[in-house]
């Protein structure tokens, strides 16, 4: 007991008129941090009002990382209070680990002025950069599915066809109703408005003409790829997401399978097949629900509904909408893939990844159908 007490940390203060010496004996070790946590106390109210403390480490017998760092801060909190404080009597080893531990206050960050412009320049700037990657990330990939579309095609037995029937049930089947019901209140929508603003000009019977070319040439097609991006692009993009978390894609790759062929390959040629057949059922509802509120609220009858219907269309406005289709279903198709296999191993970016999914192919429906119409308007078809 008393060999350990000898080893505990101590502290002696002697006078000087003005300057201090602590003479500091013991082990001041982590084992003793406690001791040391007191010594340090006992020398910042010793130290009093003078002007000048000396730390004499001489008769120290064992000085680790813990007693170096208490001590240097006790050095540091004393001469922030005013008094001079020193080291004396270390050893060589003492004081380079004094100097390696040495106490350092953490100041704050002076605020940097920043330019708001600058800021927001930037962030476009990355956006448009990480736009352009995208991009190129997304003609790679498509390359990558033609030439998995290539050899399913040269090789018909490597095609899943009950795949391809299975996310046909899921895509084009059991979308029919949700699909159907939203264009249906769309085309009542757009018929009831049309009704009030043409009543003022006594061209109520136009409605016909409004709900008929704007339903086939872009309501139609618009509302189901949206509903789709929204529906079957999330699903496609965790469904491929989960897989890549658990490992599953690399399995398919040890198996000698390609996760092309197996996952991707059927989920595009389901979406391409089935978006012209939603369209076209989307097409039917809007205009069925557009000719109901035109004989409500406008008292046109079916028959006139129809016979202005035939006059108002051709051929070529119903197939604009259609040859739209397989295209929007081709890029939702494409981005919920690539943001599923972009999917790291957490909830987390499997939650980041689908809501990217469905923001970037609604983007990207709504930029194809801008290009379409430019397009078509400007071959006058």
């Amino acid at each position: 007991m008393a060999t350990d007490l000898l080893r505990e940390p101590q502290i002696t203060i002697e006078r000087a008129g003005a300057e201090r010496r602590a003479i500091l004996t013991g082990r001041w070790t982590a084992e003793q941090a406690a001791a040391i946590e007191r010594c340090a106390a006992a020398l910042a109210a010793e130290a009093g009002d003078s002007r000048r403390v000396l730390l004499d480490l001489s008769h120290v017998e064992r000085l680790d990382t813990l007693g170096a760092w208490v001590l240097d801060r006790t050095r540091h909190e004393l001469g922030t209070a005013g008094r001079a404080v020193d080291f004396v009597g270390a050893s060589p080893e003492h004081t380079i680990l004094l100097n390696e531990v040495a106490y350092r206050g953490f100041q704050p960050r002076p605020a940097t002025r920043r330019n708001r412009l600058y800021d927001v320049l930037v962030e476009v700037g990355e956006n448009v950069v990480r736009a352009g990657k995208d991009f190129a990330g997304g003609i790679s990939f498509l390359g990558e599915v033609m030439t998995a579309l290539v050899r399913v095609a040269t090789r018909p037995r490597r095609f899943r066809g009950a795949s391809l029937v299975h996310q046909l049930e899921l895509v084009a089947f059991r979308g029919v109703p949700i699909i159907a019901l939203i264009s249906f209140l769309v085309g009542c929508i757009v018929a009831q408005q049309g009704i009030f603003q043409l009543q003022r000009f006594g061209a109520t019977p136009f409605v016909v003409d409004l709900i008929g070319i704007l339903t086939l040439r872009e309501l139609g097609v618009l509302l189901t790829a949206i509903m789709i991006a929204g529906r079957s692009g999330s699903a496609f993009t965790a469904e491929i997401g989960s897989m890549k978390m658990r490992e599953e894609i690399d399995a398919l790759r040890v198996m000698g399978l390609d996760p092309i062929e197996v996952l991707i390959v059927p989920r595009l040629l389901a979406l391409v097949i089935a978006m012209p057949m939603l369209t076209f059922l989307s097409d039917l509802a809007a205009l069925y629900g557009g000719g109901l509120v035109a004989w409500i609220y406008g008292g046109v009858s079916p028959d006139v509904f129809l016979s202005r219907l035939r006059a108002a269309i051709q051929l070529n406005t119903f197939l604009v909408g259609i040859i739209k289709a397989p295209f929007m279903a081709l890029i939702i198709g494409l981005i919920a893939s690539m943001e599923g296999l972009a999917v790291q191993g957490s909830a987390e970016s499997l939650g980041r990844h689908v809501t990217s999914s469905v923001v970037k192919a609604i983007f990207m429906v709504i930029v194809v159908d801008g290009v379409f119409a430019m397009f078509f308007a400007a071959i006058r078809y």
